[in-house]
């Protein structure tokens, strides 16, 4: 639709004063017709009457096309600071360009927020990208060189894509996690024996011992999330524990500890380790590490309100505490 700001539109959008001038000019004209007074001197006030009212209209026409002209620049640029509003000439007005404002800010914090988003998912499927490369550019190695192909070499090449494979299932997951979670009682014993059972080879290929006795903790939570959590705890345990080293895994109460005797964190890195991409001085110059997988850990945890926290002293190990009592659901 066409935005006309000619006067005939202006006057068309007045229909109330046009309309009080016509009562005046009605009522004054029956008092005088009433009374017998001269026709000339109505004639004479209904033109001064008129005349006021074009001065009026005109004035009041300049003051509404340039705030149509404002209103059609901000057609094109619509979210615009204070400065492109002209002063508000009633409090209407005023709260009109209040709520714009308030729009504005919205809009910005929402461009500002998913752009974030933008570049963190960019960032980190460009280090994913790189990162399963390895394993592939491995397995192919591994066809193309050995006359007869090392079965449990291959096995660990592709345990590793599945690895990335499912990391990166479960970044995009995160999205709408809130959906996606089912929470009941469950033997905590039973979903670390099920991560446990994931890394069997990879213990065995490092030759690292595992200290794992049953215990009879029961937990409310989600087990499909708290199983890839504590997979991840065990992953990292793994990467980071040279061989012949030890893992061990207990219970206390609703409390799962998982603890090693790998190469630690170091004093300064551990405040930072649950950050998004952080990989700490050992991820990045050792092991080539994402930076995702505790990030993920702490997002899960937050979503479940459970808690996870780290332990560790370089080249004395890392004790990971997930703590599953601080949930209080009532369930039927």
């Amino acid at each position: 639709m066409e935005k006309k700001t000619g006067f005939i539109t202006y006057v068309t959008q007045q229909p109330k004063v046009i309309a009080l001038m016509l009562c005046l000019y009605l009522i004054t004209g029956s008092v005088f017709y009433l009374y017998q007074l001269p026709y000339e001197a109505y004639v004479y006030i209904v033109l001064m009457g008129s005349m006021a009212g074009t001065v009026v209209m005109i004035s009041g026409y300049h003051r509404w096309k340039d705030k149509m002209e404002m209103l059609k620049r901000l057609e094109i640029q619509p979210y615009c600071d204070r400065t492109w509003y002209p002063n508000a000439s009633n409090v209407q007005e005023y709260y009109y360009q209040e709520a714009m404002l308030a729009l504005k800010q919205q809009y910005d914090d929402d461009a500002a927020f998913h752009q974030k988003r933008w570049k963190e998912a960019k960032d980190y499927y460009t280090m994913w990208a790189h990162q399963i490369k390895t394993p592939i550019a491995a397995m192919r190695l591994l066809l193309q060189t050995e006359a007869q192909l090392d079965k449990k070499e291959l096995e660990e090449e592709l345990f590793r894509i599945e690895q990335y494979v499912e990391m990166v299932l479960s970044y995009l997951r995160m999205e709408d996690i809130n959906t996606d979670l089912v929470l009941h009682k469950i033997q905590l014993y039973e979903i670390a024996r099920e991560a446990v059972h994931k890394y069997s080879s990879s213990f065995i290929r490092k030759k690292i011992k595992l200290e794992f006795q049953p215990f009879s903790s029961v937990v409310l939570t989600d087990e499909k999330w708290s199983v890839f959590v504590i997979e991840q705890i065990l992953s990292n345990a793994l990467k980071y524990t040279k061989s012949g080293g030890t893992i061990r895994i207990m219970a206390e109460d609703e409390k799962l500890y998982i603890s090693d005797t790998g190469i630690g964190i170091a004093k300064e890195d551990l405040p930072r380790v649950f950050e998004r991409g952080f990989t700490g001085y050992n991820g990045r110059m050792e092991y080539k590490a994402t930076g995702i997988g505790l990030y993920l850990c702490r997002e899960i945890m937050e979503k479940l309100n459970h808690k996870i926290s780290i332990e560790s002293k370089p080249e004395k190990g890392t004790m990971v505490t997930i703590d599953f009592t601080t949930r209080k659901v009532e369930i039927e």
